[in-house]
């Protein structure tokens, strides 16, 4: 099978989508397939042919958020690569940007398209609006995201039933769902496949010592990642028992406020921020701590969970439907309502060290199921499903097209 994957994130730029994308690249070459990429440069003028023609990098220019780019305007030439790529499928994992070229050569080439959403926007809205016009924006939001998908999409992957509630009850989709929890490369987690050498290395490097019982939390350090939420459990954790160690690992617009609130707690020499860290070096981050730990409630599935639950590492997430599809409470993972529940659990795990034991095992074997060779396969029957309706659809229109010609040629004969 041809595959296009059309995306506005991928690697350098390390995001949920991103390694998503990067991923399900990798496994879908792995069983043979070929795989062609559009994506956005950081070169805001230049665009870019790779890997033997099968990764095209459209000029991208800053919006203002994070490390985004939009893409700018196509020229015949790189349609003309596209087109000559042959695709059998398009697999869009944007709503704008690259997700709108995605839109309009399906629809030119008659390209069946399928379309994965992975971002609540409506969550996203404060960084245009800036605590104005919230209420509108959202509507606006709703509307695009019930255009792009229920519009154009053959059909739509979403990775919980939290986002399948959200387009059946509130958006009214009418068209195919596949709920598919995103897959990663859970073996690159295992802790047989780590360089403990480097774990100890990195402890050091922290300053964190045998007697210091290390909590982590990984992601964007921004507003909806509920870090704050955090820190406050952190803070009243400290202050009766010294050997707690927060581990902060990311960047974001909030990493200074985040620092800032650290110091007015007086936890500072407790809590570590590492600022961004380099992909391949994120596995190291969760083989040096104890428990994971967030309080993110606008996750569509969150990636970080199972990357520490596949490093045999215990998560203790806020309740919300994108952890409790994969988190067991008290088998493989912690839910928490409130900052005390939080702060119950993690003291129950650090006094009672063969429970925690028990669930970092569990952790590993429910993160074993999701990973991108699963992913890859469920993805490929939706792909399949996708084309054969993109036939049928085809053939009918032949069919009324005939059928229409048919009547005309009775007409003129009489």
């Amino acid at each position: 099978m041809r595959i296009g994957l059309f995306t506005d994130s991928y690697p350098p730029y390390i995001n949920g989508v991103s390694t998503s994308v990067a991923m399900l690249k990798k496994a879908l070459e792995k069983k043979g397939h070929e795989v062609f990429l559009v994506t956005v440069s950081s070169n805001a003028l230049k665009y870019e042919l790779l890997e033997d023609g099968h990764v095209i990098k459209v000029p991208g220019i800053p919006i203002g958020i994070y490390d985004y780019r939009l893409s700018r305007i196509y020229p015949i030439s790189m349609i003309n690569t596209m087109k000559n790529w042959n695709l059998d499928i398009i697999h869009s994992h944007t709503e704008f940007g690259i997700g709108i070229l995605a839109r309009l050569f399906a629809k030119q080439f008659g390209i069946p398209l399928v379309h994965t959403y992975h971002t609540l926007y409506e969550d996203y809205t404060h960084y245009i609006t800036h605590g104005y016009f919230e209420k509108s924006s959202k509507k606006i939001v709703e509307y695009l995201t019930k255009f792009y998908c229920d519009k154009t999409a053959t059909d739509l992957i979403v990775p919980t039933d939290k986002i399948y509630k959200l387009f059946k009850e509130k958006y009214n989709f009418e068209k195919n769902i596949n709920i598919i929890p995103t897959g990663i490369e859970v073996e690159r987690f295992y802790k047989e496949n780590v360089d403990l050498k480097k774990v100890v290395r990195l402890k050091k490097q922290l300053g964190i010592t045998r007697k210091d019982y290390v909590l982590l939390f990984v992601g964007r350090l921004a507003l909806e990642k509920n870090v704050e939420f955090l820190l406050d459990v952190v803070e009243n954790l400290v202050h009766k028992n010294k050997a707690y160690k927060f581990v902060v690992v990311g960047d974001g617009p909030d990493l200074d406020k985040f620092k800032g609130i650290a110091k007015a707690k007086k936890i500072a020499d407790n809590v570590i921020f590492t600022g961004k860290v380099p992909w391949e070096e994120v596995p190291y981050y969760y083989h040096l701590s104890d428990l994971f730990l967030t309080a993110s409630t606008t996750e569509t599935q969150g990636l970080t969970v199972i990357e520490a639950m596949a490093s045999s590492i215990t998560p203790i997430c806020i309740e919300d439907e994108a952890f409790t599809s994969v988190i067991t409470d008290s088998l493989n993972g912690k839910i928490f309502k409130t900052k005390k529940e939080c702060e119950e659990q993690i003291e129950y795990l650090y006094k009672n060290h063969s429970v925690k034991i028990k669930m970092d095992k569990q952790a590993r074997i429910k993160a074993e199921l999701c990973s991108s060779k699963y992913y890859a396969e469920r993805v490929l029957d939706v792909y399949e499903r996708a084309i054969n309706e993109n036939k049928k659809n085809k053939h009918r229109l032949r069919n009324i097209v005939n059928k229409i010609r048919g009547n005309d040629d009775d007409n003129n004969a009489q």
